[in-house]
């Protein structure tokens, strides 16, 4: 029997993972990178950088070090590498509880420093699975740059943790009204649209992704679901195997897989 799976683009509502420190160790369902770190992070020097190293290859020895560094004033660059150790410890509260600090500290930076922080905050806040102090580390990087059509997504995101569709919805409609064109923009409001119960607009919202983005995998495995709901399972199928075909080796690929299993005639 056919169930609705969790796929690639609804997962995306809930967790993404920090772009300028790829941790390993754990799997996350969706990898939607958004550039924060690279250019923002607080005060970039040699010291800061071998740091940063140090937390992607060993957290653990980069977190003593940071520490060490912290105690002989070495200020946000030493605390926000200590973070990224703990994100890479496993440790996503504390990282979280120590990304937040450092967004109200007056010696972070600036405005795009500190909103770039916060939201690295509420990622890590996510992967602990404490969606309301996400939601807090977002809604504080909003206050500084409301406009932001990838921070609206990250609340977006926060909110269908919780399972609170009509939020997600209402800040990825605001997010489309910054960027208009962006194709996973419109796959994200379908999935909250269809948590939603709204069927019809989330099925429009996948259609129009599709024809931002014809090879849209996650607008394809959401629109085969959609179709298989209104009775077309042949419609249904091809769209999974195009993706299968297409990408294959993906989140989407698998989920589109695990939908062809599920709708497979029976012998």
């Amino acid at each position: 029997m056919y169930r609705r799976r969790e796929h690639a683009s609804e997962a995306a509502m809930a967790v993404k993972m920090f772009s300028a420190f790829a941790v390993t160790g754990f799997a996350v369902a969706v990898l939607v990178v958004r550039p924060c770190c690279a250019a923002t992070a607080p005060a970039p020097g040699a010291q800061y950088e071998a740091c940063l190293g140090r937390a992607q290859s060993d957290p653990a020895g980069a977190l003593i070090l940071s520490s060490a560094w912290a105690k002989t004033g070495g200020g946000a660059p030493a605390e926000h590498c200590a973070a990224l150790a703990l994100v890479g410890l496993r440790r996503f509260a504390e990282a979280g509880a120590k990304l937040d600090a450092l967004g109200q500290s007056p010696s972070t930076g600036g405005a795009d420093m500190r909103t770039a922080i916060y939201d690295q905050a509420g990622n890590a806040w996510l992967l602990a699975g404490q969606a309301d102090h996400a939601v807090a580390s977002f809604s504080a990087a909003l206050a500084i740059d409301p406009l932001d059509a990838d921070l609206l997504a990250d609340r977006a995101r926060a909110n269908a943790f919780k399972k609170n569709w009509a939020k997600a919805e209402s800040d990825l409609t605001a997010a489309l009204m910054v960027s208009p064109d962006r194709a996973d923009l419109y796959v994200l409001r379908g999935s909250a649209r269809h948590g939603m119960g709204r069927r019809a607009d989330a099925r429009a919202d996948f259609e129009h992704a599709l024809k931002l983005q014809p090879t849209n995998a996650d607008a394809l495995v959401e629109r085969g679901t959609a179709k298989l709901e209104d009775g077309d399972i042949a419609g249904a199928r091809a769209d999974w195997q195009r993706v299968v075909s297409t990408v294959p080796g993906t989140a989407a690929a698998e989920t589109a897989r695990q939908h062809l299993e599920d709708t497979a005639p029976k012998p």
